[in-house]
């Protein structure tokens, strides 16, 4: 086998709002596989400023992985334990060689039979630009609306105010996503106004880190609590463990391309499931490469939830797409 990778920068056609700042543009690379005359190919996500390997050696262990690609499979997943988007990069590349056209986990979906049913994403904004969001999704027939929350809270609440007076929890299922956006004397305060709201549930309240002020959070919630960013940088089992016991969360959100890749999702259901935690799967700015590769593995998890999958419409310069999204149901077009 022989590897090769290039860096490729995503536009985005709007610039995209989160607790964290304004996006404009996403980095990526593209990892190929060659084989005979077969090839794989994956995408390494890397996210600037949340990956756990956004270091300034990327770059160095990505072309390390190209010239070590004979190495035995195990020996490369414990040299990309601090790389995790390396890894699923490696993993999508492996499994594209072995299944050829844009497969990686061939199933139903990939036959164009079932769909994944997933969330309508609204990102932050202007209260006129968040209603804007809604009101497409909503026309497109979602039933399942995850809204980035924790900049402006008083217009966000608003907003939701006016969603949940239309729609009741019956009919409109309302997720939010804080990516650690408030403190934690906020962060209480929020959680009784989303609960007289219905909302299902919130990512990531508090920032990534302190888990004793997590746990208390997660133990007197009114509404559940999902960990999102509190997951990221964890590779060792026990620690996984130890994270789960200690602060009990209702959810977690897994992030194939930052917490490990498609292995690493796997360990954390596991335990999830373990301790009765649910669980969904979540795209985090991937290319539509890595979009195509997440969904096809998240099919095959059979989560009864709507899943965070994005559509690849985000990008300007995106690669072609092998999805379709009608609705809220995403098809592979096979």
């Amino acid at each position: 086998m022989i590897a090769k990778y290039s860096r490729y920068l995503l536009e985005f056609k709007r610039p995209s709002g989160t607790s964290r700042g304004v996006l404009h543009e996403k980095e990526t690379f593209i990892l190929e596989i060659s084989k005979d005359d077969k090839k794989g190919i994956g995408e390494c996500a890397v996210f600037r400023g949340l990956s756990f390997d956004d270091r300034p050696d990327y770059e160095e262990k990505l072309q390390w992985l190209c010239e070590n690609i004979q190495k035995d499979a195990q020996f490369l997943k414990e040299q990309l334990l601090e790389f995790p988007s390396i890894w699923i990069g490696y993993e999508q590349a492996i499994l594209n060689l072995k299944n050829g056209d844009h497969l990686y986990f061939p199933s139903e979906f990939t036959k164009g039979q079932v769909p994944i049913i997933i969330n309508g994403l609204i990102w932050m904004g202007d209260v006129d630009y968040m209603q804007e969001q809604i009101q497409d999704k909503l026309e497109k027939g979602f039933h399942c609306i995850k809204l980035k929350i924790g900049v402006d809270w008083d217009s966000e609440h608003e907003v939701l105010q006016k969603l949940r007076k239309k729609f009741s929890k019956d009919t409109l299922e309302l997720r939010v996503d804080a990516n650690g956006g408030f403190s934690m004397g906020n962060a209480k305060k929020v959680l009784q106004q989303l609960s007289d709201l219905n909302i299902h549930s919130i990512e990531q309240p508090i920032k990534a880190g302190d888990l004793s002020d997590m746990a208390l959070l997660c133990a007197e919630t009114p509404i559940p609590i999902a960990l999102d960013e509190e997951l990221i940088g964890i590779s060792d089992s026990n620690k996984k463990k130890e994270l789960l016991n200690t602060i009990k969360p209702q959810y977690i959100i897994l992030k194939p391309s930052l917490i490990g890749g498609f292995s690493g999702s796997d360990e954390w259901i596991s335990l999830a499931e373990e301790h009765n935690i649910g669980w969904w799967i979540t795209s985090a700015l991937e290319s539509n490469i890595g979009l195509n590769a997440i969904a096809q593995y998240t099919f095959t998890k059979h989560s009864k939830m709507p899943q965070g999958l994005g559509t690849g419409g985000l990008f300007t310069n995106n690669f072609d797409n092998h999805m379709e999204l009608i609705g809220e149901r995403l098809l592979f077009k096979a």
